[in-house]
């Protein structure tokens, strides 16, 4: 099981939670509706944190592995014209026949 299932599962636990306690304390509908309305935004505000720094996390991680991926393929171009150069040094030394 992934970690962002694992927050989702406690956020809406909790929110859940949150919401139930208000509905069920004693208190003037016009009090337990604005209670309602603060608690959503401040849960609304902290899972867009949330999500946005699990955005930069992947955009961190993908540009790591874009520049890894860069590297493997600079060194796979110098072990290419590294071969090169040794076939063509190879093809120059050898005895040339004629039929």
């Amino acid at each position: 099981m992934n970690s962002g299932k694992i927050l989702l599962g406690v956020l809406a636990g909790v929110a859940a939670g949150a919401t139930l306690g208000i509905l069920l304390a004693p208190d003037k509908g016009s009090n337990t509706r604005h209670k309602i309305s603060k608690k959503g935004n401040d849960y609304a505000e902290g899972l867009s944190e949330k999500f946005n720094d699990f955005i930069d996390s992947v955009t961190k991680k993908f540009e790591k592995m874009k520049e890894e991926a860069a590297r493997v393929v600079e060194n796979g171009k110098a072990k290419a014209e590294e071969v090169e150069v040794k076939l063509a040094s190879a093809i120059s030394r050898e005895p040339h026949t004629t039929n």
